[in-house]
């Protein structure tokens, strides 16, 4: 099975996936974006925000309603359909905030543009992450501060990985996760994070272990299963009895994860903070 580009991922049938999903996936992880925005109430004279890999648009929503005078948030994200929605629920919420469709890698972002950088799950994705954090210190001004919430490593998230290990024996295809990226996981390296941000030329890096609980109603698990991640994306490939098989395994190997009709688990990420020279 290919593996397709991050560009073409996120432009194609994943992208819908999440738009579909995307209010149990903010529901989700609405307590990691919580930490973003209290970063932003904290350093309330930033007036010029930066959420890399913003998706629909939820966590930037979020930090333009941090109130503060003449803010300016800028979501980035190389997909153009969730870009489009998150457009769209900026317009309906009456939100001050916009988007651009591109890849921070190589964006050429406006230089020392930015006083805060934050993003939820958004950084580990660069074909190149030194370039790609290179390129961010350069649109950061001068002493501005950057928070990024990354993944730690796949086996202390079991949650991340059930589906993919349950359907295994019946998708041979199934392909392997990354080591370094680009990849949900591929942060999970602190050590490795601190290199590529030091050559990167970010300072006073500070890396931190956090372990939250999110949540989502119990019959959102069938959609998160059929849609999202590995299995989501093989499952587009499959004849329906395979198809069905596959479902009712990977279904039943959650069920460690509910309580009742909750989904409940811990999400082990990374809270990266640096600070632009």
């Amino acid at each position: 099975m290919n593996v397709p580009s991050q560009a073409t991922l996120w432009n194609g049938p994943a992208a819908q996936a999440w738009i579909d999903a995307q209010e149990t996936i903010d529901q989700l992880f609405q307590p990691l974006e919580a930490l973003l925005v209290e970063t932003l109430a904290a350093q309330n004279a930033a007036k010029r925000v930066l959420d890399v890999g913003c998706g629909t648009g939820g966590t930037t929503l979020a930090l333009a309603r941090v109130p503060g005078r003449d803010r300016d948030c800028v979501g980035i994200d190389v997909s153009a359909p969730m870009l489009a929605v998150a457009r769209a629920r900026a317009e309906r919420a009456g939100v001050p905030a916009s988007f651009v469709c591109a890849d921070a890698e190589n964006h050429t972002f406006t230089p020392a543009s930015f006083d805060l950088i934050v993003s939820r799950f958004g950084v580990m994705f660069f074909g190149d992450p030194a370039r790609a954090f290179a390129n961010l210190r350069r649109a950061a001004a001068p002493h501005a501060a950057m928070r990024c919430i990354v993944w730690r490593s796949a086996a202390e998230n079991p949650f991340m990985t059930t589906a993919e290990r349950a359907a295994a024996p019946l998708l041979p295809d199934l392909p392997a996760r990354p080591v370094d990226g680009p990849g949900q996981f591929s942060f999970a390296d602190a050590s490795r994070v601190r290199e590529i941000l030091e050559r990167s030329d970010w300072q006073d890096i500070d890396i931190q272990p956090i372990d939250v609980t999110c949540r989502m109603p119990e019959p959102a698990l069938s959609t998160y299963v059929a849609r999202l991640g590995p299995v989501g994306i093989a499952l587009r490939e499959v004849d329906e009895s395979t198809r069905s098989e596959v479902l009712r395994t990977v279904r039943a190997a959650f069920a460690p994860f509910v309580e009742g009709a909750e989904v409940q688990f811990q999400a082990a990420c990374w809270l990266l903070n640096a600070r632009a020279r």
